[in-house]
């Protein structure tokens, strides 16, 4: 079904069940919010690949935040591509949007034709979720792993959740006929139910050692853990991305013996919650002195927001901790 030129289930994660073996995962589908995400910058396409892969990831592992909520994403290297972030941000109200932002730095003379998970060298990859006012944020780092950011979230969980997830991603620029050329992204993401996930101790069969999802599955659950895996092998690129397959059709399509429980989907929009107030408090860190060597020479102190674009132009007598007095 469509709407316009726009597919009913772009821009939403469906959450689901398998009843049958006691597994439960999420298919995302992008294509507006990677529009979003990535025409604010003018990126390297290994870069744009990256940023793609990493939003992609951020909506299956964000739909299972709480309202209000805010999960991130980030990759630190000392590669090409330093840095990655995004935001996941949880509805204010139930039915209402999320929303996502991302963006990434790099060193554009040291991108090479290779793969874009080379681009990255060595690092650590993090999920870190904020619960609000007064919580104590949660942070969770594992080390740069594997071929691909997907297997770098699987390992997150194999390493600090215990839990066994497999991810099965496709993104790229979409040339549909009539349609001017942007990214789509769908993906799906498993994982066995919590008490499935025996504490496993000790080296894992990972990179370096780390955990692999396999180390975490015992025997009782161990059948049904490759079968469920093996048919989401079958899965074709073009079925995640999406034009023509709907989440559910996906999911009857691999899985119907699995008995899979579909529930509300979740609808996702790019967003950033930049804004003036958030620059000035940003600045109030630093003293007259300081903003003054932030001043341009058209006497004013101009921010740029790295995740939309927004610009930002203040009164230098108006920002800094000491602007309330007046002093500078």
């Amino acid at each position: 079904m469509t709407i316009g030129s726009k597919i009913a289930w772009d821009d939403t994660v469906l959450p689901f069940q398998l009843d049958h073996s006691d597994m439960r995962g999420r298919v995302a589908r992008l294509d507006g919010v990677l529009s979003g995400v990535l025409k604010q910058h003018d990126y390297p396409a290994p870069v744009e690949a990256l940023v793609a892969e990493m939003a992609l990831l951020t909506a299956l592992i964000g739909q299972t935040i709480k309202l209000r909520w805010k999960l991130s994403l980030q990759v630190q290297t000392n590669g090409p591509v330093r840095m990655i972030a995004t935001d996941y941000y949880g509805p204010d109200e139930q039915g209402q949007p999320a929303r996502i932002r991302a963006y990434a730095s790099f060193d554009a003379d040291r991108i090479t034709d290779a793969p874009p998970f080379q681009q990255l060298g060595s690092g650590y990859f993090a999920i870190l979720i904020d619960q609000g006012q007064d919580m104590q944020p949660y942070q969770g780092i594992t080390p740069i792993a594997g071929k691909s950011l997907a297997d770098c979230a699987a390992a997150y969980f194999a390493q600090s959740e215990q839990l066994p997830t497999t991810f099965a991603l496709s993104y790229g620029r979409s040339t549909e006929p009539g349609v001017p050329e942007h990214w789509r992204a769908g993906g799906m993401m498993l994982q066995h139910m919590p008490k499935a996930s025996p504490f496993a101790t000790g080296g894992g069969s990972g990179d370096g050692g780390l955990l692999h999802a396999n180390d975490l599955v015992s025997e009782d659950v161990e059948e049904n853990w490759n079968r469920v895996n093996m048919h989401l092998g079958t899965v074709d690129e073009l079925e995640l991305i999406g034009p023509s397959v709907s989440p559910t059709e996906l999911l009857m399509r691999l899985f119907h013996e699995e008995q899979p429980r579909v529930y509300d989907a979740q609808p996702i929009r790019f967003g950033c919650t930049c804004s003036e107030d958030r620059v000035r408090q940003s600045l109030s860190i630093y003293s007259a002195k300081d903003i003054k060597t932030m001043t341009t020479d058209e006497g004013l102190v101009t921010a740029d927001c790295q995740f939309c674009g927004a610009h930002y132009e203040l009164d230098p007598a108006d920002v800094g901790f000491e602007a309330d007095n007046g002093d500078g």
